[in-house]
């Protein structure tokens, strides 16, 4: 019994490049009619203009005819074309990990560091695309490491956290699976990472003893002591203080730059957003309404005939608080932990990031940057989208389309 094979098909790459214009892509897709190829994969971009066009095709016969007649085709729209005959057709495995990087500005040498640093260690760079141009540029790497297990995800994590500090660039790594673009949560600390500055400041300013609390505060957002005892003793200098500098101290709250954008684009896509605070009720149920938030907690401080006592009722929202309350505003609104993202800059946030899907360091004192799954260091709020997966063109196309100048917003 004998079986006869088919023709042979050879695979044939094509690539295309010049000035971007209408009719490229029908002129080779018609020389490649003639021919009568299967078409295998297709990919297309543009930069500044600049049009790349790649096909990988097969054909059973005669691929440097196939060749002759694309060079023609091409040359009358005055495009330039490369084709490599016999090329592997078959795909890999598909990227393993995507890289966020950013940097005001990512410099050449900066980014040569980081593709050296991955050929170094054999991971291959699939694809770049920009992400952001401002308020930092951002550049988004797919790539895939020779084996995709967990020790090879914490050993990139690892070299790319060092590398990171050396060339100035925040570098954000996930795993390139579909987890990542099914997050539904987030919750921001508040005190230096929603807002600038610190409320627990703002109010021991008009008491008179700022320096006093600021350095107490410093202390515990590097884990040098409790936060709960910190809290106690900070309070403690406000006692006395009439509650009407309550609301003087909302009224000067001034948000990170980007912080509004950053809400108003997350709820767009269907997140549930609010904040988790080792600051106040007074302060936060003010900026909650501003921004529409979906949830929020923080402490609660006694007034006693319109005046602070310098103590705080209830349970305190500490570092443990934070982790607790993020699991209960997820299961409020049956909403995975793996599907949270954590936001926060001190120590007391450590719990907080490590219990959500991804936490995020922002501006991160180094007891918080070293269990982040990442780390944001450019003042921003903003960036926190970018290692999201959300593009800074997705940002303002939405924008222009609900009537708001993406200028003034």
């Amino acid at each position: 019994m004998s079986t006869s094979a088919g023709p042979r098909q050879t695979p044939v790459l094509i690539t295309v490049t010049g000035p971007d214009k209408p009719g490229v892509s029908s002129v080779l897709f018609a020389a490649l009619t003639r021919h009568g190829v299967d078409i295998l994969d297709v990919e297309q971009v543009v930069i500044r203009g600049q049009l790349v066009l790649g096909a990988l095709v097969s054909t059973d016969h005669d691929p440097e005819g196939l060749q002759e007649s694309v060079e023609q085709a091409m040359a009358t729209v005055a495009m330039r074309v490369g084709v490599e005959i016999g090329v592997d057709p078959q795909p890999g495995s598909g990227s393993t990990h995507v890289l966020v990087v950013l940097g005001r500005p990512v410099s050449a040498r900066a980014l040569g560091e980081v593709t050296r640093k991955l050929a170094a260690i054999e991971v291959n760079i699939d694809t770049i695309r920009r992400v952001a141009d401002y308020p930092v540029t951002g550049l988004e790497l797919r790539v895939s490491v020779p084996e995709d297990t967990d020790a090879a995800d914490a050993a990139l994590r690892s070299v790319l956290a060092r590398l990171s500090v050396k060339v100035g660039l925040d570098i954000a790594v996930e795993r390139d699976l579909l987890a990542r673009r099914a997050k539904r949560l987030i919750v921001f600390d508040v005190d230096s990472t929603l807002i600038q500055g610190e409320v627990i400041e703002m109010l021991a300013a008009k008491a008179g003893c700022e320096a006093e609390v600021r350095e107490i505060t410093e202390a515990a957002m590097r884990g040098e002591i409790d936060f709960t005892e910190s809290l106690h003793r900070r309070v403690a200098t406000l006692a006395g203080l009439p509650a009407t500098v309550l609301a003087e101290v909302a009224a000067e709250v001034q948000l990170t730059p980007g912080a509004r954008t950053t809400i108003r684009t997350l709820k767009r896509l269907g997140y549930r957003c609010g904040v988790v605070s080792g600051g106040f009720t007074a302060i936060i149920d003010i900026l909650g309404a501003d921004l529409e938030l979906d949830f929020q907690a923080a402490n609660e401080l006694e007034v006693v005939d319109g005046v602070l006592t310098g103590r705080v009722v209830g349970e305190v929202i500490d570092r443990e608080g934070k982790s607790l309350a993020l699991r209960h505003f997820a299961d409020a609104f049956h909403i995975p932990l793996a599907q949270c993202v954590a936001v926060g800059d001190g120590a007391n946030d450590i719990d907080m990031l490590a219990t959500a899907g991804l936490g995020i360091a922002f501006n991160a004192k180094p007891a918080l940057r070293e269990v982040a799954d990442t780390a944001l260091s450019h003042p921003y709020l903003d960036a926190v989208l970018f290692v999201l997966g959300v593009t800074r063109s997705e940002i303002e196309a939405a924008d222009l389309a609900d009537g708001l100048d993406p200028e003034r917003v």
